[in-house]
C-alpha cells in the first residue's frame, strides 16, 4: 500500500486494472502521486514495469483513469503524454544517435529541458569519452546512463525510472542517488522509481509496495 503523505497530488490514477492472458497484475489499484521521490518496490514479476508503462500512457490495455496535474490521458493523450518522461532502457528507438543528437531531440520534445544540467551529468556518469558514439555502440549500462542524463534535465511533470541503478558502476550509482535525493524536496515535479529494494541514501516521499 500507498504510504500517507500530505503533499498535494501531482498524479492521480483512479481504478487501474490490467491483465496478461492467464495473469491479473492491478485490479481496481488506486494512487496518489506526489511531487517528490516515490519508489515502487516489489519482487520479480510483480508489475513494477508494467506499471511504470500504464503510468506513463503506454498501455492502451489497462482501463481506469489517469490526470497528471490536471490533465486526463483519456481525454487529452497528447497533453498528457507531453508531460511525462519515460523510456524503457531497453529501447532501440535511438540508436542511431550520438548522445548529443538524443539530447537534442529530448530538448525539441520537453520545454522545460535544461541542457546547462547535461556537462556534469555527463562527467559524473562517466560518458564524455562516449559523446560521439552512437547508442547502439555502447554497453548496456552506458545507454542507461544518457537516457537517465535525459531524465534529469528534462524536468518534466512526471519522470519514470525503471531500475536506475541497473548495469552501473558503484561511482554512476552514487550520481544517480545524489542527484533523485535532490529531488527529494521538489514541489512541481514526481519522480516515480521502480526497483526490487528499497535504495539507500533517497529520501521517499512514499513507496508503493507491490509485494515480494
Amino acid at each position: 500500500m500507498p504510504q500517507v503523505t500530505d503533499r498535494p497530488a501531482l498524479l492521480l490514477a483512479s481504478r487501474i486494472a490490467f491483465s496478461y492472458p492467464g495473469m491479473e497484475l492491478f485490479h481496481d489499484l488506486t494512487l496518489r502521486v506526489t511531487a517528490g521521490v516515490t519508489l515502487v518496490r516489489g519482487g520479480d514479476g510483480r508489475g513494477k514495469t508494467t506499471l511504470l508503462n500504464i503510468l506513463g500512457g503506454s498501455l492502451p490495455d489497462a482501463t481506469g483513469a489517469l490526470e497528471l496535474n490536471g490533465v486526463r490521458l483519456d481525454s487529452d493523450g497528447p497533453a498528457y503524454r507531453r508531460e511525462v518522461f519515460h523510456i524503457d532502457p531497453r529501447s532501440e528507438a535511438y540508436d542511431q544517435m550520438t548522445p548529443p543528437e538524443f539530447f537534442e531531440a529530448m530538448r525539441a520534445r520537453y520545454p522545460r529541458f535544461d541542457a546547462r544540467l547535461l556537462p556534469a551529468l555527463t562527467e559524473g556518469l562517466s560518458l564524455t569519452p562516449h559523446l560521439e558514439k552512437k547508442l547502439f555502440m555502447l554497453s548496456t549500462g552506458s545507454k542507461r546512463k544518457v537516457y537517465l542524463a535525459a531524465a534529469f534535465a528534462a524536468h518534466a511533470t512526471l519522470t519514470l525510472l525503471d531500475d536506475p541503478y541497473a548495469s552501473l558502476d558503484r561511482a554512476s550509482i552514487n550520481v544517480v542517488a545524489r542527484t533523485l535525493d535532490a529531488h527529494a524536496d521538489d514541489t512541481k515535479q514526481a519522480w516515480v522509481v521502480a526497483m526490487y529494494e528499497t535504495p539507500d541514501h533517497i529520501r521517499l516521499a512514499a513507496t508503493i509496495d507491490l509485494g515480494d
